[in-house]
Order: structure tokens, then C-alpha cells, then sequence
């Protein structure tokens, strides 16, 4: 199999377009909801540097991996792990698990994402009639039936077009748009936010670590995190890295990736926690803390309709990037070798994504509320099937089929392309795929099930 595209398959146009593109799939509400209301959960930074060391330890060279044998096979991820090892065409086991990652995540993820599109309408409103909104909107919304299902299904609608546009001319365009609006934006608010009285409290709690707060259970939620914003794990960065121009240096743009990644994290966390503690709120809200603690917290600001306003337009602008490539992974399945056209396979997979994803809408209403499985709800136990156990086990087989099977010249040829000559970062990458990511998530897996502990 070579490393160059196959006559008539859609590919990124350019670096910068497939920089875009792999960093909006990694920049979404794990920025924005996520990260925040996780690191309020577990200690503030002590879960910070966590997730720090998860990115650099164990995300960035599984990031790198799954490029590295995206752009060889030139190929989906089930595919491409099913021939990227000679006559071993079982692990194409970790391509179906990042398809079922993919529908499970998209299932609770456009829940959220449809609360966040709610919340611009409403905070919108809102801001208009000189309101500030209410108290129970967020318990209004989310316990709702026919409502918080219309947004879930108006986002799979509006990201699902633009899946079917191609990948040069929806995601490549669609992502280049909308990242440096998502900047300009999270800064916007980091400003009002790190001015209010008594905000650099908020700073500390997010910078100043509290190492006895570090805990196995807070390492594999970090580590849980690092898969989930970097959208390892699931099909997607190997799906992406299969539309990489043969010039783009591998390495270098999974570090960027990775590092503007984390920052827009931080600057998230730079717009929430100074103003929840500027006003004696609570860091520990929980996945609410987006919804009840930001509208509560901003509406005791000076234009805090219209902030808050602001606020769920970047958030509404960070979720776009990441269902596109949720959503991408089961499309290039389904396009992949001129099964069906990208159209109807965005159709076909929005609408399977829109079947799943009620049960963990209405898991939050009366109509399924009281339904349990393994003592969780349907949006609970999504989010902890996808992220504590699909996403780290596909990255530990990653590690392995990268660091051990793929064998070491086709490593080193792939990672050359771009460079003038071996970069000197190759082996340091192979040293981690072989020894550090493997053992890392195996023991942090095995804490997790109480197997061991730490």
C-alpha cells in the first residue's frame, strides 16, 4: 500500500487546511464543558498537571501514531488497521471500536451540543429583553422531552451537511472558518473574566497544584480526558491523517495540534474559574457548571446578557469541529471503496447517530430517567464506556500495533516525509509507542476496574 491517495479520493488541499481540521476535531465542548467541570470535580490543578502529563506521556505519541498509519494506508481506520499489518487482519477490532466510540460519544456529546445551541437562543433572548436567564432554564431544558430532541437533531442536521460537502470543501473549509472565531471569542471573555474583584483566586485554583489531591481515580479521568480531547482512540486522527498531504511533517503538527489543544483548554478554564470564584460560586458543578454556574455567575457582571450571550456562541463554535469528525469516521467506512455516496452516508449516519442519542437525551427526563445499566443512566454510562474504556484500550493497541508491529523502516520512512532528513524525534516517538503509552494506560486501566490501586 502506498502513502499517496488513491485516484479520486477526497484529501485535505493544503497543511494549514489539514492543521485546521485535525485541531477542530480535537478543540470541542472537552475544551469548553468537559475540561472545566472536570478539573472543577477533581481538584483543580492538581487535575491540570494530570491531564498535562497524559497529554505529553501518552496523547501526543498515539496522536502521532494514528497519522502515521492513516496517511500509509490511505485508508478508514477499519481498513487501515485491518491491512496495516500483514496477514494480521484482526486489528481491524480497533477500527470497529473506534466506530462504536464514535456513535456512543456523538450520542451524549450532541445532547450537550444541542443544549449549548439552546443556551445561544435563549441567553440571546434573554440579553434582548434585559433579562438575565433563570434559574431552572438549564433543569427546564435538559429534563424536557420534545425540545432538548429538536436541538440534538437541528445540530446532527447542521454538521451532517456539511460532512456530506467533502472533506476539502466542508470540513477543510468549514474548520478553517471557524477556529480563529473561536479564539477571538474565548478571549474576549477571558478579558471580562480575569478583571472582575477577587478573579486571580480562580487563577490559582487552576495553576497552583495540590499534589496530595492526585488520586487514581483523578488519573484516569485525566487520562480519559487527554483520549477525548484529542479524539484518540476513536477512528478519528487515523480517518484524518489518511487525508494528510504527503509534505505535512507528522510530528511537528500533532505538537501544535496537541499544544493549541491544551491552550484553548486553559483559556477556557481562564473564563470560567476566576469568574465563579470573583462571586463565591462553586468550582465542583459538575456537567452543569456550564449551564447553571456560568448564566448565574455572568448575570452579576456588567453586560452579563451579553456575555453570557457571547460565552455560548464559543462554545456553540468549539462544538462544530468535533461532531464533523465524529461524524467523518463512519463516513469514510461507508465511502471507502465506492460503497455509497458521502451524502447519503452523512445522511444514513446522522440519522443512526439521532436513534442512539435519544436515550441519553431522554435519560435526563422522566421518560427514561429512572433506567439504569451497571447503576448508570444511558448519557453516564456512554460517556464511561466511550472514555474510561474504549478510548484507552484502542490507544493501548495503537501503541502496539505503531510501536512493535508496523516494524520499525516503515515508522522511520513515514515520519521522514516533510524533513530533509530522519528527524531526530522519530526514535524518542517509537521509545514512548513501545514503553511509556503502553504501560501508562495499562496500569491506569487497571486501577480503574480496582485491579490495582494507586
Amino acid at each position: 500500500m502506498t502513502s499517496t491517495n488513491k485516484k479520486g479520493r477526497d484529501a485535505f488541499a493544503s497543511g494549514l487546511g489539514a492543521f485546521a481540521a485535525t485541531l477542530g476535531s480535537a478543540i470541542g465542548l472537552g475544551n469548553i464543558w468537559k475540561f472545566p467541570f472536570l478539573t472543577g470535580s477533581n481538584g483543580g490543578a492538581a487535575f491540570v498537571l494530570a491531564y498535562l502529563l497524559s497529554v505529553v506521556l501518552v496523547g501526543l505519541p498515539v496522536l502521532v501514531a494514528e497519522h502515521l498509519i492513516g496517511r500509509k494506508m490511505r485508508l478508514d481506520a477499519v481498513h487501515a488497521y485491518g491491512a496495516v499489518v500483514p496477514k494480521q487482519g484482526i486489528w481491524a477490532a480497533i477500527g470497529w471500536a473506534g466506530l462504536l466510540s464514535a456513535f456512543l460519544i456523538m450520542a451524549f456529546y450532541t445532547d450537550v451540543a444541542g443544549w449549548v445551541f439552546a443556551y445561544v437562543f435563549k441567553s440571546a433572548v434573554a440579553a434582548f429583553g434585559g433579562k438575565a436567564l433563570g434559574a431552572g432554564t438549564f433543569s427546564s431544558l435538559a429534563g424536557g422531552t420534545w425540545e432538548p430532541l429538536a436541538w440534538q437533531a437541528g445540530v446532527l442536521a447542521m454538521t451532517s451537511a456539511i460532512i456530506a460537502l467533502g472533506v476539502s470543501r466542508g470540513i477543510e473549509k468549514a474548520t478553517k472558518a471557524l477556529m480563529p472565531l473561536l479564539l477571538i471569542l474565548l478571549v474576549i471573555c477571558d478579558i471580562r473574566a480575569l478583571t472582575l474583584p477577587g478573579a486571580f483566586a480562580g487563577v490559582d485554583y487552576l495553576f497552583k497544584p495540590d499534589l496530595s489531591k492526585i488520586t487514581g481515580s483523578v488519573l484516569i479521568a485525566a487520562l480519559g480526558l487527554s483520549f477525548f480531547k484529542l479524539s484518540l482512540g476513536m477512528g478519528t486522527m487515523t480517518t484524518y491523517g489518511s487525508y494528510l498531504p504527503d509534505g505535512t511533517r507528522i510530528a511537528p503538527n500533532a505538537v501544535r495540534v496537541a499544544l493549541a489543544d491544551t491552550i484553548v483548554s486553559l483559556l477556557a478554564g481562564l473564563a470560567i474559574f476566576p469568574a465563579v470564584f470573583a462571586f463565591g460560586g462553586q468550582p465542583a458543578g459538575g456537567p452543569g457548571l456550564l449551564f447553571n454556574t456560568i448564566p448565574l455567575i455572568f448575570s452579576r457582571m456588567p453586560g452579563g446578557a451579553f456575555f453570557t450571550t457571547i460565552f455560548f456562541v464559543l462554545a456553540s463554535v468549539a462544538t462544530i469541529g468535533a461532531m464533523v469528525s465524529l461524524i467523518e469516521v463512519p463516513v469514510a467506512w461507508m465511502v471507502e471503496k465506492g460503497r455509497v455516496k458521502r451524502p447519503v452516508a452523512a445522511c444514513l449516519t446522522g440519522t443512526a447517530m439521532f436513534a442512539l442519542g435519544t436515550l441519553a437525551t431522554l435519560s435526563q427526563s422522566a421518560v427514561l430517567g429512572s433506567v439504569r445499566l451497571f447503576g448508570k443512566g444511558f448519557f453516564d454510562l456512554f460517556d464511561f464506556v466511550s472514555s474510561n474504556v474504549l478510548l484507552p484500550i484502542g490507544a493501548l493497541a495503537i501503541a502496539v500495533v505503531a510501536g512493535w508491529l508496523l516494524g520499525r523502516k516503515p515508522f522511520e520512512a513515514e515520519l521522514r516525509k516533510g524533513h530533509a532528513a530522519q528527524p531526530w524525534h522519530t526514535k524518542v516517538i517509537l521509545a514512548f509507542l513501545r514503553f511509556v503509552a503502553p504501560v501508562l494506560i495499562l496500569v491506569i486501566l487497571l486501577n480503574g476496574f480496582g485491579i490495582i490501586r494507586l
